[in-house]
Parts: C-alpha cells; structure tokens; sequence
C-alpha cells in the first residue's frame, strides 16, 4: 500500500517517509464570531398562529404545520404537549449578529437542548431546546468549544464533542470522537428525544433547498416558493 504526494513516495505500508518535510503549524482562524451576551431567544407575540417546521423521521424533507401559539405574557413558548420547542440559527461567521428563531415538531424532546456548528450547507450554529436557558447554555458551550455539538440541561452539558477545526473536525482519534458522540446520542435520549440520530436531523434543518420548511439566519425558508416567509402567520 502507497500513497504518494506531489509526485513523492508519502506512505508505504503505513509507514511515513522520514525524509518528507513537515510543513509549518499554521493557526486556524477563528470561525466563533459571536458575542455570547447578545444571545436572546425570546419571542414576542405577534399573531395567533405561526409556521412549523414539522420533522418526518428518518428523511431530509419537511412539513410546514400552521398551528395556535403557545402564549404567555406576551411571549411565545414551546408547546411540550404537542412536542413543538423552539429551533434557532446563529451566524457565526462574520460577527453579523443575524439570528433566526423559529418553532419545529418531532424531536420529542420533554426538557434540555441540543446544539451544533454543524448545519448543511452555511453551517452556521444551529439549536433547538424546551426553554431558552439551556438553549443559551449549549450554544454558549460550542462558541467555547470553537465548534462541537453539545447537549444541556438545568444550564449545566451533559455532553459534548468539540470541533474546533472550523467548527466542523476534530483532531483527536476516530474512536474518541464515536465514543463522544455516542454519549451525546445518550443524553439526547435522556432528555427524551425519540430520533435515531437528533443531530443528523438538525444539521438539515438549517439547508433551504429541501422542502417544505426550513430555518436559516435569515429566517424561515418556503423552499417551495423560494421565498423567507414569517414566524407568524398573517
């Protein structure tokens, strides 16, 4: 078995060639540009009904529900009886500041949140949780983790796996990385999330060009139409 670079014998059954110069260390640049005490995900009511992403499991695609909001002193809250909770995305990349809130259906989760700065294809930070305090407290772990997926609950990680190569690799062993994931998966369950794989499905959910509904910085997507469309339904 050889891998050759450049013309030049690399690797040969799994042995490096010594004679190969290493090229310099170079610092990755900083892809968090985010500034955590900005973060806010209240949603002021603005209507009686609004869109939701509603997740069809084990597929890419969506349905777009339109369904009564769960009002309290002014605000709009998940709606753990009917399994809607809210999903957000933050820009990460420039420092704009731009973030989308929304509401989604299908993750079953009862209390805790999820959190990613994997999310297909602008992979911006994506979260979706029961309250706004554990969704901070997720989000605010993968800006620390300079990437990573992470799970809260009661504001305290219950899991997490860094990403600090753009928010998107890691450096460490394959099996290191199965065994974090693996936990991550676990402590998604604990928070009673009944998909096979909350992450997978989240990361998807920020891709407008799968339809019904989806949830960019920008706001909801109609990728039918092509078109943002509002939280709330006029």
């Amino acid at each position: 078995n050889q891998v050759y670079s450049g013309g030049i014998l690399a690797v040969e059954n799994g042995e490096v060639n010594g004679s190969l110069k290493k090229p310099d260390n170079s610092s990755v640049p900083q892809s968090m540009n985010i500034a955590k005490d900005t973060i806010d995900f209240t949603v002021k009511a603005a209507g009686d009904k609004i869109r939701v992403i509603d997740i069809i499991p084990d597929q890419l695609i969506t349905n777009e529900l339109q369904m009564n909001a769960n009002i309290q002193n002014g605000t709009v809250l998940p709606d753990l009886k009917q399994d809607i909770i809210k999903i957000s995305v933050i820009e990460r990349h420039t420092g704009s500041g731009n973030i989308a809130i929304g509401f989604v259906k299908g993750f079953g989760l009862k209390k805790g949140a999820l959190a990613s700065s994997v999310a297909h294809d602008s992979h911006n930070i994506i979260t979706v949780g029961t309250n706004d305090d554990d969704m901070i407290a997720a989000v605010t772990a993968v800006i620390e983790m300079k990437g990573g997926l992470a799970a809260a609950c009661d504001s305290q990680i219950t899991a997490s796996l860094p990403l600090p190569i753009g928010g998107l690799m890691s450096q460490e062993p394959m099996k290191d990385v199965q065994a974090n994931l693996d936990e991550l998966l676990g402590q998604a369950k604990n928070l009673g999330c009944t998909l096979k794989d909350p992450f997978m499905t989240l990361s998807f959910l920020a891709l407008p060009v799968i339809p019904d509904l989806k949830i960019t910085d920008q706001g909801l997507v109609d990728v039918k139409q092509f078109k943002k469309v509002p939280l709330f339904v006029e």
